[in-house]
């Protein structure tokens, strides 16, 4: 059981009593340094302005803490993360598909459609469709696969050379960054 005990203050925030270094260098809720002094002065000072004691940085020496309240900064930080979430793009894989024979607008049409895709940050997928037969053309499929590559060399890379899986050729080109 002191096990358990033990591990439950190793996640709880190093606020007020918790604190538990012979000296800290203290910050004021205005920015200003109050120097280096004991963990209970400074939390005597805390109290005072019924503020919390918060460790900010353990790794300097001595450990710097600040005058603040803390339920306030706890908040401001998850807000800050809900942004950044938010902020981010998660690269998607988009699937061009295409048959070996196809025709000159056509193949057009699938070069701008992986441009967009590439533009807009996903990775693209190129796959050329075999039936019956045509798998005997995979030469072909790879040359076309291959122009594609250089049709779109100033918006993305090939991540993944043309490669045979079952009766598909494909390969992956990644946005350039």
């Amino acid at each position: 059981m002191p096990v358990i005990e033990k591990k439950r203050t190793r996640d709880l925030p190093q606020i007020n009593e918790r604190i538990r270094f012979p000296k800290i260098r203290v910050i004021d809720t205005d920015g200003s340094q109050l120097g280096i002094l004991t963990p209970q002065e400074a939390l005597q000072l805390a109290e005072e302005k019924d503020l919390d004691l918060v460790l900010l940085s353990d790794k300097a020496d001595p450990p710097v803490c600040r005058i603040m309240d803390y339920g306030k900064y706890k908040f401001e930080q998850e807000k800050k993360a809900r942004e950044a979430r938010k902020k981010q793009h998660t690269a998607d894989v988009k699937e061009v598909k295409m048959r070996y024979k196809i025709e000159e607008h056509d193949y057009n049409v699938r070069v701008k459609q992986a441009e967009r895709f590439l533009k807009d940050g996903d990775k693209v997928k190129a796959t050329v469709m075999f039936r019956g037969r045509e798998i005997q053309h995979s030469d072909l499929a790879e040359h076309l696969l291959k122009r594609m590559a250089t049709d779109l060399e100033p918006f993305g890379e090939v991540q993944q050379a043309p490669k045979k899986e079952g009766r598909n050729m494909m390969m992956l080109i990644s946005p350039k960054k």
